[in-house]
């Protein structure tokens, strides 16, 4: 070969070098690190906790950057003057990744400045539920351990938010028993109830264990824990049987998992929109669908709780009450918000026997009901109707007298009384709305009356 097509040769060769480094000739090995995604299991490798930790930043929402080491986390993007979020998974049947956690972390992201990190132990959560279980302890310590390389950078323990899903929730409860209850915040989203329920305050989360914690309770007569676990306890529609779900078990795995997963799309939603999911305070949910409980006050001295990234759930006493049971209703989907109003029905004469009516708001195609009791020898009845639509945009209100059920003859029971409504929470009667004229209703005929009610 002569000494031409040799010099070619190396030039061409040290071109390629050059380009597969890059022009800047910058080789330091200060470079990213890598996106890493979840581990998937099979019910064969399950069991063993094989735990990893992804950041996700700002920089860069769809890249999970493992971190293990203290120098992994420092070149990673991480901010230690930041809030810090944690987002704990739990059981995994078959050993997948949840399909939620990207949007979960990305709403997350767009809502808080912080960091957010994911805890990965798909492989300790997979197979059978009761060997989950058993890793739960060992979780904990390894999320303690991971902590405490944070708070060596800097993090203070009161900016540390722990975000549990089911089983998560009491892992997220272990560690903050680790660290004597100083964590900032941990949420529990349908904390897990198989193997919970009548576990020690050490076993499950519980008030004790960060200085705000809070629950949102879906799917309570199921995969969730009935018990109030928190300082505040959400019971979204009572706490089971979400609207939308399917009722029947022919519909298999969503009749199983969808109540239960309702709270973390709740949570995603509170975090995507600024309507407020906001909650009462009540002694039961009969109660407070009967309109017993139309403010916050008790105990909360008027802060009433909402779902999602407000400090304390917006309750601003000090210090906090514990295990507080908390009520509110949803639509089927998202964004699930709705508005609560007091419907009050005040009677002319009083009857001899319970009377039964049924008030509809319809604003554009959006209709909601409530079906008022008015007991026998009483004049007023109430009850709480949840309307996606803010109050100025409904229009009508629909009025029926339930018929009394008689074989024999038809029931042509007429009555006369006024109707009243009032937004959540009702602080004092000013903001009271009643229909001008006095309401004539016959049984089982709907009568209908415009409303105008201005937005505040």
């Amino acid at each position: 070969m002569d000494s031409d097509l040799w010099e070619r040769c190396f030039w061409l060769w040290g071109l390629l070098l050059w380009l597969s480094v890059g022009s800047g000739g910058d080789t330091s090995p200060t470079q990213q690190p890598k996106c890493t995604d979840f581990q998937n299991a099979n019910l064969l490798q399950g069991t063993n906790l094989k735990v990893q930790f992804l950041l996700f930043t700002h920089s860069d929402p769809s890249c999970g950057k493992l971190v293990e080491e203290s120098s992994d986390i420092q070149r990673s993007g991480f901010n230690a003057t930041l809030g810090t979020k944690l987002i704990i998974h739990g059981f995994r049947a078959l050993g997948t990744k949840p399909a939620w956690i990207g949007k979960f972390v990305r709403a997350l992201l767009r809502s808080a400045d912080a960091n957010v990190i994911a805890v990965d132990w798909v492989y300790g959560a997979s197979g059978v539920y009761y060997s989950a279980v058993e890793n739960v302890v060992k979780l904990g310590i390894e999320i303690s351990r991971f902590l405490s390389k944070l708070l060596a950078l800097g993090v203070s323990e009161s900016a540390v938010h722990i975000i549990g899903v089911s089983l998560g929730a009491h892992v997220g409860g272990m560690v903050g028993h680790f660290y004597k209850g100083q964590l900032g915040w941990i949420t529990g989203l349908d904390p897990a109830g198989p193997e919970y329920t009548r576990a020690s305050l050490e076993e499950r989360l519980d008030p004790g264990d960060a200085l705000f914690v809070e629950a949102i309770h879906t799917d309570t007569d199921n995969l969730g824990i009935r018990i109030p676990v928190g300082h505040v306890d959400y019971y979204v529609n009572g706490g089971q049987d979400q609207p939308g779900c399917p009722s029947f078990l022919h519909a298999g795995y969503s009749y199983l998992i969808c109540d239960h997963m309702r709270a973390v799309y709740l949570y995603i939603s509170a975090l995507e929109t600024s309507c407020p999911l906001m909650a009462f305070p009540c002694t039961s949910y009969k109660a407070f669908l009967a309109g017993h409980c139309l403010d916050c006050f008790n105990p909360f001295l008027l802060s009433c709780p909402q779902i999602g990234l407000v400090e304390q759930g917006g309750v601003k006493i000090e210090p906090l009450p514990k295990e507080v049971r908390v009520y509110l209703l949803t639509t089927s989907r998202a964004p699930y918000c709705v508005h609560h109003r007091l419907v009050e029905f005040h009677l002319q004469e009083p009857r001899n026997k319970d009377t039964r009516i049924v008030v509809t708001f319809l604003s554009s195609n959006v209709t909601s009901s409530v079906k008022i009791t008015i007991p026998k020898q009483q004049l007023q009845g109430k009850g709480v109707l949840a309307h996606p639509d803010p109050q100025c945009q409904i229009h009508q209100v629909n009025l029926k007298l339930q018929a009394s059920h008689r074989v024999w003859r038809k029931d042509r029971t007429t009555i006369a009384g006024k109707l009243c409504t009032a937004p959540l929470p009702v602080h004092d009667n000013k903001k009271m709305v009643c229909l001008p004229e006095p309401v004539n209703l016959q049984a089982d005929v709907t009568v209908s009356r415009d409303l105008k009610i201005t937005c505040v």
